[in-house]
C-alpha cells in the first residue's frame, strides 16, 4: 500500500510536535504529503435558560487563537519545506475528533499520525480521548505517539 498523503493534527503541545516528528520520518521516505491540522475549538458556556451562547470576549478570544494558531502552522510548513518534506497546513474550527477525522475523509488522507495525551481517571472520563474516538471513526490507520514516548522520532537505518 502507497502513502501518499498524511494527516498530523497538532495543538502545539510537546506530545502533538513529537507526532509531527515521527510523521516527518514516515512522510520523507515515502514522498508523501504531510498535512498538519490544528483544530480551534469553540467555547460554549451555558445561560441560566441552558442555551449554549458566544459573547464577544469569547470571539475575541477565538480571533487570537486563530492568529495565533496561523502563525505556528506557517511555522512548521515552513519548517517542512526545509527539511524537503511536501507539506500544508489547515486551521479549521470545531470539534476535534469530528474536525480530524472529517479532513482525513476530505482530504484522502492514507495515514493519520496523531498524539495521546496520556489522561486517565476522571479526566479521561468527563473529557474522554480525542485520539480513541479518531482510531473508532477514522477512514484510514492511525498510529498514535503515547505521551511521554521518545521526544523525538525514531531514526531509520541506513
Amino acid at each position: 500500500m502507497a502513502i501518499k498523503s498524511i494527516l498530523v493534527p497538532v495543538d502545539f503541545s510537546d506530545d502533538s510536535l513529537n507526532a509531527l516528528a515521527y510523521g516527518r520520518e514516515f512522510a520523507k521516505p515515502m514522498g508523501a504529503e504531510l498535512i498538519i491540522l490544528y483544530v480551534v475549538e469553540p467555547i460554549y458556556y451555558a445561560t441560566p435558560a441552558d442555551m449554549y451562547v458566544t459573547t464577544p470576549n469569547l470571539t475575541t478570544l477565538l480571533d487570537e487563537q486563530r492568529r495565533v494558531g496561523k502563525e505556528q502552522l506557517a511555522r512548521l510548513e515552513a519548517e517542512l519545506k526545509k527539511k524537503g518534506i511536501r507539506g500544508r497546513s489547515i486551521l479549521e474550527m470545531g470539534v476535534p475528533a469530528h474536525v480530524i477525522v472529517d479532513t482525513a475523509k476530505r482530504r484522502r488522507a492514507d495515514l493519520i499520525i496523531m498524539a495521546t495525551h496520556g489522561r486517565t481517571g476522571l479526566v479521561h472520563m468527563l473529557m474522554g480521548s480525542v485520539a480513541e474516538k479518531v482510531v473508532r471513526t477514522a477512514p484510514c490507520p492511525v498510529l498514535t505517539v503515547r505521551h511521554g514516548a521518545a521526544k523525538r522520532a525514531p531514526r531509520r537505518k541506513r
